[in-house]
């Protein structure tokens, strides 16, 4: 049983040691413990600090491509690894890393595919009283949108069983936490949380930039992720309000009608023309995106065994 902790970076050559410091070698039910680190393009000594304190695998990206892309970079690598178990945690030192064994315990159980370790956000002294109030309203509108309990949705603490990992795509360049909850849910993987502790504060979130910044790309992954996997019920219900709100018009035309004073409200016949001719659409448009969603699966699953045909190969070349 192996397992890989990745560490996404970008210019934490200072937090770096601490982070993997805390890190624990030796867990039970576990043989091997490693540290992966993705330096995301950085322009400090990152990679440099990570070899001269023992970390077993670096992979670099020539220029930066953002936390999304490196997450992904970091599980295909930990993958081609042999990872059982991918641990995921973030350069800052914000997590306690001493808390990896209680995040794995459910995945060794059999009991998760996908551990998301929970701050306990509301305790956090350095989080404003307004990003505590965000991250638990988007927590919430996740748990709605992939039927899941998780209650700290956005918490980069998370381990992911091997073919849990094997089954994630991200198609956000913003962040990976959001997306992956609510594909795992979509996909029926087992999701749990565990309790963990975080450290103090040693810089600024790079995410969490100004709060318009952060609900317009948290909101625009949540609804971009449902639609792609829920595309029918979205249009429907779009094309449902365009249809019903068509009827508004409707009836006042014909209230004047039969009342004989039709004439001057044609705007309201065209205006009810033009919604249901518009709630028509989308609807047929929901249809559409219902077979690409299907198809869609199809090729997800297409890519899942090509995955662990080439994975398998892999390990057995070695």
């Amino acid at each position: 049983m192996k397992l890989i902790v990745q560490i996404p970076c970008f210019n934490e050559e200072h937090t770096l040691p601490q982070t993997v410091a805390d890190i624990p070698r030796h867990i039970d039910g576990v043989d091997a413990v490693e540290i992966l680190i993705v330096d995301d393009g950085s322009t400090d000594r990152t990679a440099a600090v990570a070899r001269e304190i023992g970390v077993d695998h670096i992979v670099s990206h020539s220029r930066n491509r953002g936390l999304a892309l490196s997450f992904m970079t970091g599980v295909e690598a930990c993958l081609q690894l042999g990872a059982d178990i991918i641990v995921n945690t973030d350069g800052d030192n914000q997590y306690c890393g001493a808390d990896i064994p209680a995040l794995i315990r459910p995945v060794l159980e059999k009991k998760a595919d996908m551990v998301i370790g929970d701050r306990k956000t509301d305790t956090i002294e350095h989080f404003s009283f307004v990003k505590k109030k965000l991250q638990k309203a988007g927590s919430m509108m996740v748990r709605l949108l992939s039927q899941t309990r998780v209650p700290d949705a956005v918490s980069g603490f998370r381990a992911f069983s091997r073919d849990a990992a094997m089954q994630i795509n991200i198609v956000s360049r913003y962040s990976y936490t959001v997306e992956t909850v609510i594909q795992a849910g979509n996909k029926s993987l087992a999701i749990t949380s565990v309790p963990v502790r975080t450290n103090s504060k040693t810089r600024e979130s790079r995410l969490f930039k100004s709060i318009p910044n952060f609900m317009f790309y948290q909101v625009s992954t949540m609804v971009r992720m449902y639609a792609m996997f829920r595309p029918l019920k979205v249009f429907f219900i779009i094309g449902g309000i365009c249809l019903l709100t068509g009827l508004i018009p409707s009836a006042r035309f014909l209230f004047f009608y039969l009342a004989d004073k039709g004439e001057g409200h044609v705007q309201s016949l065209i205006m009810a023309a033009v919604l249901f001719i518009v709630g028509f659409q989308v609807l047929v448009l929901g249809l559409l995106g219902d077979l690409i969603s299907h198809n869609r699966k199809l090729l997800e699953e297409t890519l899942l065994r090509v995955r662990r045909m080439e994975l398998e190969k892999d390990k057995v070349d070695k």
